[in-house]
């Protein structure tokens, strides 16, 4: 399979400032592969140790940060030699290991000669714990689960990638009934790696809802072992929320959806344990569309999305009739599923996005983001009735800014506000 992040990868390994690597994202988005793929094709060897299952790193760092030691030890533990350049270290689940991402300080200023890498299932909850962190020591990259172009590329159909980047907008159009079946179906799978590969092997639509439901149970074990009773359940509780929260009209978190008459003190710290695994994406309220955005963020208002959108029809028992047939999946739930869908697309192009509302009207902008020159506000409408009356008003009130929609609706450009096709986000933020 091929993932975007493999470019950004090779500008890691040739950047001549380069400092240990530090992989960040949710179980099963394909962490280890690609670093174990990166390290085959890119280097001579690989030294790979999973320090969960190596009981030899236990102790590795306890007695002192001696690189020499070090190496000798993992090329010990692999079998490999380690040779600066040539050799790809690679430190899987690093957060195993007591003292480990602190080696990596070590790593930058003793030994930048060797290419390192490290990545963990739940590194962002160690680093959301104060686990002593490399502060300036160390690159940082997340990845994500695949994006609808990855998918594609995956499933066959790379065809569609080179169609929607000639921005051959009535060619496109006259296209999109393919296009728009192949998105149901990304709906439905989603892009957690493991689900696409087994799909694309035998089609088996039964067996995408078996491995989501794995993966979800495996978030769930992991939310048991590594907190306590009573945080577990609130953790749990959050995550079993979702659903309900996105199919509402207004998607603002609502702490009373939880558990009623709760508030933001008894679900704060399960929220942001979600955020830290990466299993959730908090997107926040922004009080006014200036730059930075960062600056006007409303830190007690926000959404919450599911890493995956395959995941979380998982989570709803969408059937499949009902996702890949029709319409349904884009109208359904209030268009959840379209928005979360926009979401990922947004992540993986490294934005972030934020969301407006104003409770007096009452209107919501979907999202809104920074770019290089300009703050977007998007609508996203799941059908092709796109009357855009909040986004309207929106641009109407701040005449500086220019819209975005988003929807079923083929690609057209007016003074105030562009529209883009649903499967064409990646191919507008190119430029």
């Amino acid at each position: 399979m091929k993932r975007k992040i493999y470019n950004q990868l090779l500008k890691w390994k040739e950047n001549k400032d380069r400092k240990p690597l530090m992989l960040l994202g949710a179980r099963q988005v394909g962490k280890t592969w690609i670093m174990q793929h990166f390290g085959e094709k890119e280097y001579k060897n690989v030294a790979y140790i999973n320090c969960d299952d190596e009981p030899r790193m236990k102790q590795l760092f306890e007695l002192d940060y001696n690189i020499d030691r070090i190496l000798i030890t993992i090329q010990a533990i692999t079998g490999v030699k380690i040779t600066p350049a040539d050799t790809l270290i690679i430190m899987d689940e690093i957060q195993e290991v007591p003292r480990g991402l602190h080696s990596l300080k070590y790593f930058c200023e003793k030994a930048p000669e060797y290419h390192v890498m490290v990545a963990g299932s739940l590194l962002g909850v160690t680093l959301g714990k104060g686990e002593s962190f490399p502060v300036g020591k160390v690159d940082m990259l997340t990845m994500y689960p695949m994006d609808f172009e990855e998918y594609l590329e995956a499933t066959g159909n790379e065809g569609w990638i080179e169609l929607l980047h000639s921005k051959d907008w009535g060619l496109i159009d006259i296209m999109k009934p393919k296009m728009t079946e192949l998105l149901r179906q990304y709906y439905f799978v989603g892009g957690m790696p493991g689900v696409v590969s087994k799909f694309i092997e035998n089609k088996d639509l039964k067996q995408v809802r078996k491995l989501q439901r794995e993966i979800l149970e495996a978030y769930r074990r992991d939310i048991s072992k590594h907190t306590s009773a009573a945080e577990s359940t609130r953790i749990r509780e959050v995550l079993d929320s979702l659903p309900s929260q996105l199919a509402r009209e207004n998607k603002k978190f609502i702490y009373g959806a939880v558990r009623k008459g709760s508030r933001a003190k008894d679900f704060e710290l399960a929220i942001q344990w979600l955020v830290d695994a990466g299993i959730v994406y908090k997107v926040s309220r922004i009080k006014e569309p200036k730059m930075p955005l960062k600056f006007y963020e409303d830190m007690e208002a926000f959404k919450l999305f599911l890493l995956d959108c395959g995941l979380l029809a998982c989570m709803t028992d969408a059937s499949a009739d009902q996702m890949l047939i029709g319409d349904n999946v884009f109208t359904e739930f209030k268009g959840a599923f379209t928005e979360q869908y926009v979401l990922q697309q947004l992540l993986a192009l490294g934005l972030k996005p934020y969301y407006w509302s104003n409770a007096k009207t009452p209107s919501e902008i979907d999202f809104i983001i920074q770019g290089n020159q300009r703050i977007i506000p998007i609508e996203v409408k799941a059908e092709e009735n796109v009357r855009a009356r909040s986004l309207a008003q929106f641009i109407k009130d701040n005449p500086e800014l220019k819209g975005l929609r988003i929807s079923m609706k083929g690609y057209v450009d007016q003074d105030w506000m562009e529209n883009i096709p649903l499967i064409a986000i990646d191919t507008y933020f190119e430029r």
